[in-house]
């Protein structure tokens, strides 16, 4: 019997009537539900109905056998159905192979044992089956990827595209035909204007980000296996140009209020050489001329101060478009003397030790917003009389040679109910003095010169204090890529 969750339905095409009669008999014991027809063109009327079998005589009154199994499998409607074509003239190898290459997916010459059919018969509606419940895999596979926001493209190991989602094909703005079977890299490369995240072949998930015209991408690149063979790659694009834009307006938000936060500084800084000015100006006046060019001397030397004020103050936040070659030591030097005033207000005793260091690759205006915020929040975080501990040494991580930045504070310490959450945006607590977005847009800046940003804090008596530490790495970032080396939280 035919193992089967349904009954099969076969139709029996033969103009021997006799011969109809005997296989149609064997075909009813077996369980299968038998329909007969005598002509080739009342065969592919009837195959319209889609049987799960078709057996097929080769000799028929009116068109070649052979030609009605080819357009049984020409025709998308009928592609699906089995074919088994059956002789009694036609018994050589060559008609065999004819039949086979012309669709056929079996082949029987007359005299048919009973059993040798039962069993073909019953072979071949296993396979339909099985292939019914593949093509049913496929299209559940096809739906459910094709409901997601994300792009996703399968690979095979030669980058050829095996399959992709609804999204996907909108996001290349291509035809389903256009794509599968085509080079993957070419339609990556006329899409996202890279491709260059597929030059390794990686051993598991990698993550990247890129830039294409006015819209940014997140890139998901997960090897296929069998095993222990890799078989292809999955790639999943999303859309995350409007992250980047919030996340742009955020760290602009940010520099408004740093540069807020530094005016006070700043006005007192330039307060003290004018208000000498004005002292200057008024003596020269009013002295004869053997004393005027002494006058003139000390008014340039505060003039040189206000202009140094201003010269640290721009810098602060005007950057250049791509990385440049920078010395660390003078971008914390500037920092400190925008904090002077507080630093000699609070008598905070600042231990900065000096060492040889590599030139590093970065974005001084930015790396100048991380230092000035961890060193402002060791300040704020340090008592009267207190000391603030600032190291740059050399260092590798993972293997990648750059420098550490630290700043060491003897302040009270970060509770241990909120050391998870500092580095978020939005959290302060600095109440209304503080715009939470200090710490994220640092975490943020270090990423991207794929640095490390980590940190340690005590609370214990006689041993508080926090600790930030800053790995920069050497070599040059790329500005459109994600950073290589993952950020850490350590408290």
């Amino acid at each position: 019997m035919i193992q089967s969750s349904f009954e099969s339905r076969v139709l029996l095409v033969d103009d021997n009537e006799q011969n109809r009669y005997v296989l149609s008999r064997i075909l009813l014991r077996a369980g299968l539900k038998v329909d007969q027809s005598a002509t080739g063109y009342d065969a592919l009327e009837r195959v319209l109905s889609l049987p799960d079998l078709v057996i097929l005589d080769v000799k028929l009154p009116d068109i070649s056998g052979y030609e009605v199994c080819r357009r049984i499998k020409s025709n998308p409607l009928t592609a699906s159905v089995a074919v088994l074509q059956i002789s009694a003239s036609f018994t050589s190898n060559e008609s065999k192979i004819q039949a086979l290459e012309g669709g056929a997916d079996g082949y029987l010459t007359h005299p048919i044992d009973a059993t040798v059919l039962t069993a073909t018969v019953n072979s071949l509606l296993r396979l339909k089956q099985v292939e019914a419940s593949a093509r049913q895999s496929a299209q559940q596979w096809q739906a459910t990827v094709d409901a997601l926001s994300e792009s996703l493209v399968l690979l095979n190991t030669e980058n050829r595209v095996i399959r992709c989602n609804r999204a996907f094909r909108e996001i290349c703005g291509k035809d389903f035909k256009d794509i599968v079977g085509k080079n993957g890299e070419e339609i990556l490369q006329e899409t996202l204007g890279t491709n260059d995240f597929l030059a390794t072949t990686y051993p598991s998930r990698h993550n990247t980000e890129c830039q294409h015209d006015s819209r940014w991408f997140h890139i998901t690149i997960d090897p296929v296996l069998s095993g222990k063979q890799r078989i292809g790659s999955i790639v999943v694009l999303a859309d995350i140009t409007e992250r980047k834009l919030a996340e742009e307006s955020l760290r602009n938000a940010e520099k408004l209020a740093a540069t807020g936060r530094l005016a006070h500084t700043i006005a007192h800084e330039i307060n003290n050489p004018l208000e000498a000015l004005t002292n200057l100006i008024y003596l020269a006046q009013n002295s004869d001329m053997r004393d005027i060019q002494q006058y003139l001397n000390m008014a340039a030397t505060e003039l040189g101060r206000v202009a140094k004020i201003t010269k640290q103050v721009l810098s602060f936040h005007r950057d250049t478009k791509t990385p440049v070659q920078l010395e660390f030591h003078d971008l914390v030097q500037s920092v400190l003397s925008l904090y002077a005033i507080q630093i000699e207000g609070k008598r905070i005793a600042v231990d900065y030790r000096r060492t040889s260091l590599p030139a590093i690759y970065g974005f001084p205006g930015e790396l100048r917003q991380v230092l000035a915020n961890l060193i402002g929040n060791a300040i704020d975080a340090t008592p009267v009389d207190g000391k603030i501990s600032l190291r740059v040494r050399a260092s590798q991580h993972n293997g990648v040679p750059g420098i550490i930045f630290t700043v060491y504070d003897r302040g009270a310490g970060i509770p241990p109910q909120i050391r998870k959450r500092i580095l978020e945006p939005f959290f302060t607590t600095k109440e209304l003095k503080g715009t939470g977005l200090g710490l994220w847009l640092a975490k943020s800046i270090v990423l991207k010169h794929h640095g490390n940003l980590r940190f340690h804090s005590s609370n214990l008596a006689g041993r508080s204090g926090t600790c930030f530490k800053v790995f920069l790495p050497i070599a040059q970032p790329a500005v459109s890529e994600e950073p290589a080396i993952a950020n850490r939280h350590l408290g």
